[in-house]
């Protein structure tokens, strides 16, 4: 199983998400990593980029919806986390 975490930049967080920052990385983690786990057993040939487009969507989906639209994680990570996918990995 491969370790997957989402990391804030505290740099760019207003005082109360670096009072929350912890929290919310766990959750957006926590949700990053269903979302790539559901996706995993329904992969079927699909391109990289597509499965980082369903992992954002799936995730965001698990998200409070002001969570949810704050979420905007690297593009090049994302594409790592969905070719991960794409070789058949989980995620724990």
């Amino acid at each position: 199983m491969t370790e997957l975490h989402v990391s804030l930049d505290s740099s760019r967080l207003n005082p109360v998400e670096r009072k929350l920052q912890e929290p919310l990385e766990e959750q957006l983690s926590s949700a990053l990593k269903r979302a790539a786990n559901r996706i995993a057993e329904r992969y079927d040939g699909q391109s990289d980029d597509e499965v980082a487009q369903w992992l954002i969507e799936e995730a965001r989906e698990a998200l409070h919806p002001d969570i949810a639209e704050g979420f905007h994680p690297d593009e090049a990570q994302l594409r790592e986390v969905a070719r991960a996918v794409i070789r058949g990995e989980r995620f724990e």
